[in-house]
C-alpha cells in the first residue's frame, strides 16, 4: 500500500521563499495581499475532506488486515456499534470465513478510491468514508473490496460495511 504525504503548495512556496531569501541575506518579500476568506474556504474544505478520506481509508486498511489474518472476532470487535448491532457475532463468525477462506492468501491490495459523505442510504446522518481497494488473492484475482467506515462519537473511524465485487 502506498501513502503519499499531504502537502500544501502555498506553505511550500512560503517556506522556499523564506529559506532562499534568508540564505541570500535578504528579507522575504511581503505577500501582495492576503487571500480572502472566500478564496481560502474551498481549499480549506478540500483539505478537511481529504484528511477525513485518508483517516477513513486508513481505518479500513487496518480492519482488512484483521480479516487477512483470519482474526474474525477482532474484526467484529473493531467494527462500529451500528455494524455490531446489525450483524450478531455468531452470524459473523459463521459467514465471514465462508467468504474469505476460499480466496486464499492476499497477494496485493491497492487503494483506488475514498469518498467522504455525510449521508448514506439506510444509515443515520454522520460522517462516512467509502474506500475501494483493488485486491488479488491466491485463488481469485481482479477483485474489489469496498469498505465503509463511520466516524463514531469518540472520533474514531470504524467499519460499518464491507463487501466484495
Amino acid at each position: 500500500m502506498k501513502f503519499r504525504p499531504v502537502t500544501s503548495p502555498a506553505l511550500a512556496a512560503v517556506l522556499c521563499t523564506t529559506f532562499f531569501a534568508a540564505s541570500a541575506g535578504a528579507q522575504p518579500p511581503a505577500p501582495a495581499s492576503p487571500p480572502s476568506a472566500a478564496a481560502s474556504a474551498p481549499a480549506a474544505t478540500d483539505k478537511v475532506v481529504a484528511d477525513k478520506e485518508a483517516a477513513g481509508q486508513l481505518a479500513a486498511s487496518a480492519w482488512l488486515l484483521l480479516l487477512d489474518r483470519q482474526n474474525w472476532g477482532g474484526a467484529w470487535d473493531a467494527s462500529s456499534q451500528v455494524f455490531r448491532s446489525m450483524v450478531p457475532i455468531d452470524a459473523w463468525m459463521t459467514a465471514i470465513p465462508k467468504d474469505r477462506v476460499p480466496l486464499g492468501a492476499l497477494v496485493t491490495r491497492t487503494p483506488t478510491a475514498a469518498v467522504y459523505k455525510t449521508t448514506l442510504q439506510g444509515r443515520p446522518d454522520g460522517e462516512y468514508v467509502t474506500s475501494v481497494f483493488a485486491s488479488d488473492y491466491a485463488n481469485k484475482t481482479g477483485m474489489e473490496e469496498v469498505v465503509t467506515t463511520v466516524r463514531e462519537p469518540d472520533g474514531r473511524w470504524r467499519v460499518t460495511g464491507y463487501f466484495t465485487r
